[in-house]
């Protein structure tokens, strides 16, 4: 008895795409006659007959877009949220936003729930549990499914998709720069565990800038905050080295360390220096007001957006992935020195 098969069996079989597949069997123009009867040839060998519970998912567009994001805490994610409802809206989609809580487990079950026709195509940053195991097969397999997806924030190469992130090397060496600039030396870091990419990103800017000053890195100034665990307490200890600045890698690390330089009688920004990263309100009303990198979330959510719609409106097109990196700002405010 022959193998029950699949467009996916025949595409992987074959060497070809499922759409390519999917377009001969229909008998298609676009394909020409040799794949055509190639490809013919063998579901007709092994009996293929199509899912029409499949087909008929996959071909009613349902004109809601899903967003799945790692928290929602942050007020960059909620910037992002209005540029993809913005974006959505004005194009005809709706959104559906859910959060994976950075778990491994409820990224994979969020994405087995969107994935099964409930919405065209998906928008997601992905959860830190996932970039720590390293493990991104639940992704490859919506690529293979020629689901549209697109990445933003939190991106992986491996993962063969559209993405849209922000130049955060680029922004973690002018905010380095800036506080150098203001003749700080010794700079902490306080910032994600490094299988979070945009730390490590924002590291590499913050080192850049270090080593053009000639500067050496030094790991006691340098704090990879596990989020599980007392963010404050991880914070102090980097307090007991001599330092003269810190560069927080979001808001609230940096909310964080101003509360501990004020408890260690620190006058901000007279004796210490703070820059922190996403313009949001915890940096606007703190006391004194924090100098941030703002990461444009907005223009982030509507570039992903208009990303994922133009594939989902144009599934024909030859697939190239496509990156989009938005360069960011430093919003100078109160905890920082004046530029001199």
């Amino acid at each position: 008895m022959k193998q029950k098969i699949t467009i996916k069996t025949i595409a992987k079989e074959l060497g070809v795409s499922t759409s390519t597949v999917s377009k001969a069997l229909k008998d298609s123009h676009e394909i020409s006659s040799e794949t055509k009867e190639k490809i013919q040839a063998y579901a007709n060998h092994y009996n293929y007959k199509p899912n029409n519970l499949a087909l008929q998912l996959r071909n009613q567009k349902t004109k809601v877009i899903g967003v799945i994001l790692p928290k929602i805490v942050h007020h960059f994610f909620s910037t992002v949220i209005m540029g993809i409802e913005d974006g959505a809206n004005k194009r005809g989609y709706n959104i559906m936003v859910c959060f994976s809580n950075e778990s491994y487990k409820k990224e994979v079950e969020t994405l087995k729930v969107l994935s099964n026709g409930s919405v065209d195509g998906l928008i997601v940053s992905i959860a830190s549990e996932t970039l720590e195991n390293k493990d991104f097969n639940h992704f490859k397999g919506l690529v293979t499914e020629e689901i549209p997806l697109v990445l933003f924030d939190r991106v992986v190469d491996e993962i063969l998709c559209d993405k849209v992130v922000v130049d955060d090397v680029g922004a973690g060496y002018k905010a380095t720069k800036h506080l150098l600039d203001n003749g700080n030396k010794k700079i902490a870091l306080i910032t994600t565990p490094n299988h979070v990419n945009v730390g490590a990103l924002r590291r590499q800017g913050y080192e850049k800038a270090l080593i053009e000053e000639y500067i050496k890195t030094s790991g006691n100034l340098i704090v990879e905050v596990d989020e599980k665990k007392d963010i404050k307490k991880q914070i102090e200890k980097v307090f007991d080295e001599d330092i003269d600045a810190v560069f927080a890698v979001n808001e609230i690390y940096a909310a964080n360390a101003m509360r501990v330089a004020k408890e260690k009688g620190f006058k901000v920004p007279e004796d210490m220096s703070i820059i922190g990263f996403t313009d949001g309100l915890i940096s606007e009303y703190s006391s004194p007001s924090i100098t941030t990198i703002a990461q444009h979330g907005f223009t982030m959510g509507k570039q992903a957006v208009a990303l994922l719609i133009d594939r989902i409106e144009n599934e024909s097109e030859v697939f190239k992935p496509k990156k989009i990196v938005i360069s960011s700002d430093l919003k100078l405010r109160e905890s920082t020195k004046p530029s001199s």
